[in-house]
Protein backbone atom coordinates (compact mmCIF):
# COMPACT_ATOMS: atom_id res chain seq x y z
CA UNK A 1 0.00 0.00 0.00
CA UNK A 2 1.71 3.26 -1.12
CA UNK A 3 1.65 6.55 0.76
CA UNK A 4 3.20 9.87 -0.21
CA UNK A 5 5.33 11.39 2.53
CA UNK A 6 6.76 14.89 2.51
CA UNK A 7 9.71 16.01 4.61
CA UNK A 8 12.66 18.37 4.36
CA UNK A 9 16.20 17.49 3.19
CA UNK A 10 17.56 18.74 6.53
CA UNK A 11 19.57 16.19 8.55
CA UNK A 12 16.98 15.84 11.30
CA UNK A 13 14.27 14.78 8.83
CA UNK A 14 16.43 12.50 6.69
CA UNK A 15 17.76 10.95 9.92
CA UNK A 16 14.16 10.29 11.05
CA UNK A 17 12.84 8.88 7.78
CA UNK A 18 15.90 7.13 6.30
CA UNK A 19 15.05 3.65 7.60
CA UNK A 20 11.37 4.06 6.73
CA UNK A 21 11.62 5.19 3.10
CA UNK A 22 14.65 3.01 2.34
CA UNK A 23 13.13 -0.06 4.01
CA UNK A 24 15.94 -0.61 6.47
CA UNK A 25 13.14 -1.68 8.80
CA UNK A 26 10.18 -3.94 8.03
CA UNK A 27 7.50 -1.54 6.74
CA UNK A 28 4.87 -4.29 7.03
CA UNK A 29 3.57 -4.05 3.48
CA UNK A 30 3.51 -0.24 3.30
CA UNK A 31 5.46 1.66 0.65
CA UNK A 32 6.43 5.28 1.26
CA UNK A 33 7.03 7.65 -1.65
CA UNK A 34 9.22 10.49 -0.33
CA UNK A 35 9.00 14.08 -1.55
CA UNK A 36 11.71 16.37 -0.15
CA UNK A 37 10.94 20.09 0.04
CA UNK A 38 11.75 22.99 2.34
CA UNK A 39 9.31 23.27 5.23
CA UNK A 40 7.42 26.32 3.94
CA UNK A 41 6.78 24.55 0.64
CA UNK A 42 5.50 21.57 2.65
CA UNK A 43 3.26 23.95 4.62
CA UNK A 44 1.79 25.23 1.37
CA UNK A 45 1.18 21.71 0.11
CA UNK A 46 -0.48 20.79 3.41
CA UNK A 47 -2.96 23.63 2.93
CA UNK A 48 -4.10 21.74 -0.17
CA UNK A 49 -3.84 18.24 1.38
CA UNK A 50 -1.27 17.25 -1.25
CA UNK A 51 0.52 14.46 0.63
CA UNK A 52 -0.81 11.59 2.74
CA UNK A 53 1.81 12.22 5.44
CA UNK A 54 3.91 15.35 5.77
CA UNK A 55 6.21 17.41 7.93
CA UNK A 56 4.72 20.81 8.75
CA UNK A 57 5.43 23.77 10.95
CA UNK A 58 3.21 23.84 14.01
CA UNK A 59 2.52 27.44 13.06
CA UNK A 60 0.40 26.25 10.12
CA UNK A 61 -1.45 23.49 11.94
CA UNK A 62 -4.57 25.51 12.89
CA UNK A 63 -5.18 26.01 9.16
CA UNK A 64 -4.93 22.29 8.32
CA UNK A 65 -6.35 20.65 11.45
CA UNK A 66 -9.58 19.72 9.68
CA UNK A 67 -7.59 17.64 7.16
CA UNK A 68 -4.65 16.28 9.17
CA UNK A 69 -4.06 14.73 12.59
CA UNK A 70 -0.70 14.93 14.41
CA UNK A 71 1.36 11.76 14.79
CA UNK A 72 3.10 11.09 18.10
CA UNK A 73 6.44 10.34 16.40
CA UNK A 74 8.69 12.52 14.26
CA UNK A 75 8.20 15.94 15.83
CA UNK A 76 10.80 18.61 16.56
CA UNK A 77 10.25 20.08 20.02
CA UNK A 78 12.63 21.11 22.74
CA UNK A 79 14.17 23.85 24.81
CA UNK A 80 16.93 26.02 23.40
CA UNK A 81 15.92 25.11 19.84
CA UNK A 82 14.15 28.30 18.81
CA UNK A 83 14.76 30.41 15.71
CA UNK A 84 17.34 33.21 16.04
CA UNK A 85 16.92 36.84 15.02
CA UNK A 86 20.24 38.02 13.58
CA UNK A 87 21.93 41.14 12.21
CA UNK A 88 25.13 41.91 10.33
CA UNK A 89 26.39 44.22 13.08
CA UNK A 90 26.16 44.99 16.77
CA UNK A 91 23.86 47.95 17.52
CA UNK A 92 20.90 49.02 19.62
CA UNK A 93 17.93 46.83 18.74
CA UNK A 94 15.56 48.04 21.46
CA UNK A 95 13.19 48.80 18.58
CA UNK A 96 13.26 46.96 15.27
CA UNK A 97 10.09 48.38 13.72
CA UNK A 98 12.00 50.32 11.04
CA UNK A 99 14.10 47.32 9.93
CA UNK A 100 13.14 44.99 7.08
CA UNK A 101 12.94 41.47 8.54
CA UNK A 102 13.51 38.35 6.45
CA UNK A 103 11.43 35.41 7.71
CA UNK A 104 11.51 31.81 6.44
CA UNK A 105 7.86 31.61 5.34
CA UNK A 106 4.57 33.09 6.42
CA UNK A 107 3.23 29.79 7.80
CA UNK A 108 6.32 28.78 9.76
CA UNK A 109 6.60 28.49 13.52
CA UNK A 110 9.52 30.93 13.18
CA UNK A 111 7.07 33.58 11.93
CA UNK A 112 4.66 32.74 14.75
CA UNK A 113 7.38 33.12 17.41
CA UNK A 114 8.73 36.30 15.84
CA UNK A 115 5.23 37.81 15.79
CA UNK A 116 4.77 36.98 19.47
CA UNK A 117 8.02 38.72 20.39
CA UNK A 118 7.62 41.64 17.95
CA UNK A 119 3.89 42.14 17.32
CA UNK A 120 4.35 45.60 15.78
CA UNK A 121 6.96 44.71 13.17
CA UNK A 122 5.62 45.70 9.78
CA UNK A 123 8.43 45.25 7.24
CA UNK A 124 8.36 41.48 6.88
CA UNK A 125 9.88 39.80 3.85
CA UNK A 126 9.28 36.08 3.35
CA UNK A 127 12.24 34.15 1.91
CA UNK A 128 13.41 30.55 1.74
CA UNK A 129 15.25 29.71 4.96
CA UNK A 130 18.56 29.22 3.11
CA UNK A 131 18.43 32.71 1.54
CA UNK A 132 18.22 34.63 4.81
CA UNK A 133 21.89 34.64 5.85
CA UNK A 134 22.83 36.24 2.51
CA UNK A 135 20.04 38.81 2.90
CA UNK A 136 21.39 39.84 6.31
CA UNK A 137 25.06 39.71 5.27
CA UNK A 138 24.27 42.07 2.37
CA UNK A 139 22.96 44.66 4.83
CA UNK A 140 19.38 44.45 3.54
CA UNK A 141 17.89 44.03 7.01
CA UNK A 142 17.54 41.59 9.89
CA UNK A 143 16.71 37.91 9.54
CA UNK A 144 15.11 35.01 11.38
CA UNK A 145 17.15 31.85 10.88
CA UNK A 146 16.31 28.18 11.43
CA UNK A 147 17.80 24.75 10.73
CA UNK A 148 21.55 24.49 10.13
CA UNK A 149 21.91 28.28 9.85
CA UNK A 150 21.80 28.33 13.65
CA UNK A 151 25.28 26.80 13.56
CA UNK A 152 26.81 28.76 10.70
CA UNK A 153 25.68 32.40 10.92
CA UNK A 154 28.60 33.51 13.10
CA UNK A 155 31.07 32.16 10.52
CA UNK A 156 29.79 34.88 8.19
CA UNK A 157 30.32 37.64 10.73
CA UNK A 158 26.64 37.82 11.68
CA UNK A 159 25.45 38.39 15.24
CA UNK A 160 22.52 37.15 17.28
CA UNK A 161 19.99 39.67 18.55
CA UNK A 162 17.69 37.25 20.37
CA UNK A 163 16.75 33.59 20.55
CA UNK A 164 13.04 33.78 19.77
CA UNK A 165 12.50 30.51 21.62
CA UNK A 166 13.42 32.22 24.91
CA UNK A 167 10.24 34.28 24.67
CA UNK A 168 8.10 31.16 24.33
CA UNK A 169 9.92 29.22 27.05
CA UNK A 170 9.56 32.05 29.58
CA UNK A 171 5.88 32.43 28.74
CA UNK A 172 4.94 28.74 28.91
CA UNK A 173 7.81 27.00 30.77
CA UNK A 174 7.39 24.23 28.20
CA UNK A 175 9.24 23.04 25.10
CA UNK A 176 8.95 24.90 21.80
CA UNK A 177 6.83 23.05 19.22
CA UNK A 178 8.67 23.71 15.96
CA UNK A 179 7.43 21.09 13.51
CA UNK A 180 5.56 17.84 13.46
CA UNK A 181 4.42 14.98 11.27
CA UNK A 182 0.77 14.91 10.30
CA UNK A 183 -1.32 12.32 8.47
CA UNK A 184 -4.49 12.75 6.46
CA UNK A 185 -7.62 12.12 8.52
CA UNK A 186 -9.15 10.15 5.64
CA UNK A 187 -6.67 7.34 6.24
CA UNK A 188 -8.07 4.57 8.42
CA UNK A 189 -7.22 5.07 12.08
CA UNK A 190 -5.57 1.68 12.49
CA UNK A 191 -3.26 2.51 9.57
CA UNK A 192 -2.51 5.93 11.10
CA UNK A 193 -1.45 4.15 14.27
CA UNK A 194 0.68 1.64 12.40
CA UNK A 195 2.48 4.37 10.43
CA UNK A 196 3.06 6.28 13.66
CA UNK A 197 4.75 3.19 15.10
CA UNK A 198 6.82 2.65 11.95
CA UNK A 199 8.18 6.21 12.16
CA UNK A 200 9.16 5.56 15.77
CA UNK A 201 10.96 2.39 14.68
CA UNK A 202 12.72 4.32 11.91
CA UNK A 203 14.03 6.85 14.44
CA UNK A 204 15.11 4.07 16.80
CA UNK A 205 17.02 2.39 13.96
CA UNK A 206 18.88 5.63 13.16
CA UNK A 207 19.76 6.20 16.82
CA UNK A 208 21.09 2.64 17.11
CA UNK A 209 23.58 3.44 14.34
CA UNK A 210 24.40 6.99 15.48
CA UNK A 211 26.78 8.88 15.45
CA UNK A 212 27.46 7.21 12.10
CA UNK A 213 25.72 9.20 9.38
CA UNK A 214 24.01 7.31 6.60
CA UNK A 215 24.57 8.15 2.94
CA UNK A 216 20.92 9.23 2.80
CA UNK A 217 21.53 11.94 5.39
CA UNK A 218 24.79 13.08 3.82
CA UNK A 219 23.62 13.21 0.22
CA UNK A 220 20.77 15.59 1.08
CA UNK A 221 22.83 17.83 3.38
CA UNK A 222 24.32 19.81 0.47
CA UNK A 223 27.71 21.25 1.50
CA UNK A 224 27.12 20.88 5.22
CA UNK A 225 30.01 19.42 7.23
CA UNK A 226 29.41 16.20 9.16
CA UNK A 227 29.97 18.14 12.37
CA UNK A 228 27.11 20.51 11.51
CA UNK A 229 24.92 17.56 10.48
CA UNK A 230 25.41 15.99 13.90
CA UNK A 231 24.74 19.28 15.70
CA UNK A 232 21.55 19.56 13.69
CA UNK A 233 20.43 16.05 14.63
CA UNK A 234 21.45 16.47 18.28
CA UNK A 235 19.41 19.66 18.58
CA UNK A 236 16.22 18.66 16.79
CA UNK A 237 15.88 14.87 17.24
CA UNK A 238 15.22 13.87 20.84
CA UNK A 239 12.77 12.06 23.12
CA UNK A 240 9.92 14.25 21.84
CA UNK A 241 10.71 12.94 18.36
CA UNK A 242 10.22 9.36 19.53
CA UNK A 243 6.98 10.26 21.31
CA UNK A 244 5.36 13.59 22.10
CA UNK A 245 4.24 12.43 25.52
CA UNK A 246 1.96 14.55 27.66
CA UNK A 247 4.45 17.44 27.93
CA UNK A 248 4.85 17.61 24.16
CA UNK A 249 1.12 17.45 23.52
CA UNK A 250 0.48 20.17 26.10
CA UNK A 251 3.05 22.43 24.44
CA UNK A 252 1.25 22.03 21.12
CA UNK A 253 -2.16 22.69 22.70
CA UNK A 254 -0.66 25.81 24.33
CA UNK A 255 0.48 27.03 20.92
CA UNK A 256 -2.98 26.40 19.48
CA UNK A 257 -4.50 28.48 22.29
CA UNK A 258 -2.30 31.44 21.34
CA UNK A 259 -3.96 31.32 17.93
CA UNK A 260 -7.29 31.72 19.78
CA UNK A 261 -8.44 28.62 17.95
CA UNK A 262 -7.92 25.94 20.53
CA UNK A 263 -11.61 25.45 21.32
CA UNK A 264 -12.54 25.44 17.64
CA UNK A 265 -9.93 22.79 16.89
CA UNK A 266 -10.38 20.50 19.87
CA UNK A 267 -14.19 20.64 20.03
CA UNK A 268 -14.65 19.03 16.61
CA UNK A 269 -11.96 16.35 16.58
CA UNK A 270 -8.77 15.24 18.27
CA UNK A 271 -5.43 16.87 17.47
CA UNK A 272 -3.42 13.66 17.97
CA UNK A 273 -3.52 10.09 16.73
CA UNK A 274 -4.83 7.95 19.57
Amino acid sequence: MPFTIGFSPCPNDTFIFDALVNKKIDTEGFDFIPVLEDVETLNQHALHSTYDITKVSYGVYPSIANAYVILNSGSALGKGVGPLLISNQEQDFSSIDHFPIAIPGENTTAHFLFSMAYPHAKQKIFLRYDEIESFVAAGKGLGVIIHENRFTYHQKGLVKIIDLGDFWEKKTEGPIPLGGIVINRKIEKSIQQKIDELIRKSITYSFENYPQLSDYVKIHAQEMSESVMRKHIDLYVNDYSLSLGEAGKQAIVSMMSVFDKEQEITSGFSLFVD
